[in-house]
């Protein structure tokens, strides 16, 4: 039976072509929805994109046919705009000409025609609470939802080996068939591995023997780079030593890496030290640069505004960066400090030599970056079309490195199952040019505070 579905106007800033996604069903857009996105339509930034990609689609089925009556979509369907339901009472504290309250109308007013049970979808969690109180039934946009995260792809597993074997492991590696996993309830089971999914293995007849590998897509091999020291850094934990192998691998074999993680796993830290090792520490270096993006939610606005050159724009949303190339800089913590004016020129010459320079999201989009090492903080923040936008734009010799943490969003219309981070990692996993990883809050080493709070909060 076919569903008539109302959709809100922060379902199409999010994904244009979501009109496309709903089969054969019915698709209802309130005359409002019209009106916000010619409102937005000259935003700055993804706003203003998917608002004029939105309103071009429309405009492809205007053409088709009259949007009042009713138009075919490709996917079978039909969409049609409703300019009625004006005069649907609301209740007495709902305000008669709130944007969202008039969406409600339309859903009582469809509902109270004879029409079927309008279902609103919508991005609005308040919306949604709100469609709730009066009794319509409401729903996320979930066609770009990927796993809750409990359930998401971690890039990494443990896995027990037979004790013959483990010695013979770093010179041969290891089948990924004589590797398993132990339940007491079904004995051994089989161990299904992604390529490039990182292993910790342990010798069954003594468990506290471990060794680290990595899946090729044939067998599990030992770790290449467990021995480099990166700008002089060191792994502390199993997690970074996965997270060194991952960066330190070459942009031919692995260009694209995606790491999650909460606050203080080094995710930032241990990807400038492999760049900056990458550029300094070698005589023929793989990459001409390092650049540096955050797509903080306020990267979308229009940055023009501030003083200064780009760089400068946006320095403030790149502290975080800097904070921890004051780390990688002057690794001596007892003088590291002593200077704030000489810390700050060591960083500043990286800056104006163009090891490193910092641009806005919305400047990366839409170019070719060839042979550069670019990182993107706080991804957790991108869209998944954003995401698409960002991994497509690597030209030869690029490494695009994602880091983030899914648990900590600053954009209303993204959760844990629709940021462009997590929907990069499910959608690439298995993928021989990505590797990933999800750092854990007991491989926090930023102090032990930080762990304590990670593990308890």
């Amino acid at each position: 039976m076919k569903k008539t579905y109302v959709l809100d106007t922060s379902v199409l800033i999010q994904s244009p072509y979501a009109l496309q996604s709903f089969e054969d069903n019915i698709l209802v857009l309130p005359i409002t929805v019209l009106e916000e996105l010619d409102s937005m339509k000259s935003s700055e930034g993804e706003i203003g994109v998917n608002a004029r990609l939105s309103i071009r689609f429309l405009e492809s089925l205007r053409v088709k046919g009259n949007l009042i009556d009713g138009v075919c979509l490709p996917s079978g369907g039909t969409l049609r705009i409703e300019v009625n339901c004006t005069d649907i009472p609301l209740p007495k504290h709902f305000h008669e000409h709130n944007n969202d309250n008039r969406m409600l109308k339309v859903c009582l007013g469809l509902t109270k025609n004879g029409g079927s049970k309008a279902v609103l979808v919508t991005k609005n969690i308040l919306l949604r609470i709100k469609a709730q109180m009066i009794g319509i039934e409401a729903e996320d946009f979930t066609t770009e939802q990927v796993p809750v995260s409990g359930e998401q792809y971690t890039g990494r597993c443990e896995a027990y080996v037979p004790e013959e074997l483990f010695a013979d492991f770093k010179k041969s590696g290891i089948s990924p068939w004589d590797v398993y996993e132990f339940d007491r309830e079904k004995g051994r089971i089989p161990v299904s591995l992604v390529q490039n999914q990182f292993v910790i293995l342990r010798a069954d007849q003594s468990s506290k023997k471990t060794q680290l590998g990595r899946f090729d897509g044939k067998k599990i091999v030992p770790l290449e780079y467990k021995k480099a020291r990166p700008y002089g850094i060191t792994p502390r934990n199993v997690g970074q030593y996965f997270l060194q192998e991952a960066l330190m691998t070459s942009a031919d074999k692995a260009p694209l890496v995606i790491v999650k993680g909460p606050a203080g796993t080094a995710k930032t830290f241990y990807s400038l030290a492999v760049g900056l090792s990458a550029i300094l520490e070698s005589d023929y270096p793989e990459f001409r640069r390092i650049l540096i993006s955050r797509p903080n939610v306020h990267f979308d606005d229009d940055i023009g505004f501030l003083p200064g050159d780009e760089s400068e724009k946006i320095a403030p949303l790149l502290r975080p960066a800097i904070d921890n190339l004051e780390l990688l800089v002057d690794q001596n913590e007892d003088e590291r400090y002593s200077s704030e004016r000489s810390l700050a020129d060591k960083i500043q010459e990286l800056f104006d030599r163009g090891i490193i320079s910092a641009q806005a999201l919305n400047f990366i989009r839409g170019r070719s970056v060839a042979k550069t090492y670019l990182i993107i903080d706080e991804a957790q923040n991108l869209t998944p079309k954003q995401a698409k936008g960002i991994i497509t734009r690597a030209g030869i010799g690029t490494k695009i490195i994602l880091l983030g943490d899914p648990h900590q969003i600053d954009d209303p219309l993204l959760d844990e199952r629709t940021n462009g981070l997590s929907y990069a990692a499910e959608k690439m996993k298995g993928s021989p040019l990505c590797y990933q990883l999800t750092l854990t809050s007991d491989e926090c080493e930023r102090s032990p505070l930080a762990m304590d709070a990670g593990l308890r909060m």
